[in-house]
């Protein structure tokens, strides 16, 4: 079970669109710094850092025990300083490959461990393959051995789906983990990636 620090928070910027997704722990820190406020999900009231440690958590709210308080745990934040939407591309990097892959191997379709899992180059760098969304994709252990310097033609493999590179979406970076306050703010479509643009 993820703990208290560790749960989702929905960014937004001044103009209260939303921009980001950011553990709890990081969320707090911004608001401590006076860099965000925390939006109140039923009110849209904003607390500053004091307001909110003045809060106590209703029965069965989430919380972090501080030594001498119980702190609630912010559903969303709103930035006080950020007005403009983030670059609309996504980085190509391993960890965008994992998560536009959903964290299954490309090829036989499980879901193993995240250490069971390696970026294969469908073209294979010794023939000439280069990393890029169009060439790269998870592979189990099992299967990148069983495919090695071959092509999936090669290999008799199929993959299970094109790679590309994904669309955009202010909130790529959401986890499956999201909070039913965070539907005034986002519409079900940006839940719904669409990665095969």
């Amino acid at each position: 079970m993820t703990s208290a620090v560790e749960q989702p928070t929905l960014v937004l910027n001044r103009n209260w669109q939303p921009v980001n997704i950011t553990p709890v722990a990081r969320a707090l820190v911004m608001v401590w710094n006076g860099t965000a406020r925390v939006v109140e999900p039923d009110s849209f009231q904003l607390f500053d850092w004091a307001d909110w440690a003045d809060q106590s958590p209703a029965e069965g709210e989430l919380f972090i025990q501080a030594v001498t308080t119980q702190l609630r745990v912010p559903e969303i934040i709103s930035l006080t300083g950020y007005d403009r939407l983030p670059n609309a591309a996504v980085t190509f990097s391993r960890r965008n490959i994992f998560k536009r892959d959903g964290f299954k191997c490309q090829y036989c379709g499980i879901q193993p461990r995240r250490d069971e899992l390696t970026l294969d180059h469908v073209v294979p760098r010794a023939q000439g393959g280069e990393s890029t969304w169009k060439n790269c994709v998870l592979a189990c252990l099992d299967c990148n051995s069983r495919k090695a310097n071959r092509t999936p033609k090669e290999a008799n493999m199929r993959l299970r789906s094109v790679p590309a590179k994904p669309s955009w979406r202010p909130l790529y970076a959401v986890s499956q983990a999201r909070y039913e306050s965070w539907s005034q703010f986002v519409s079900e479509s940006y839940w719904n990636v669409n990665l095969t643009e």
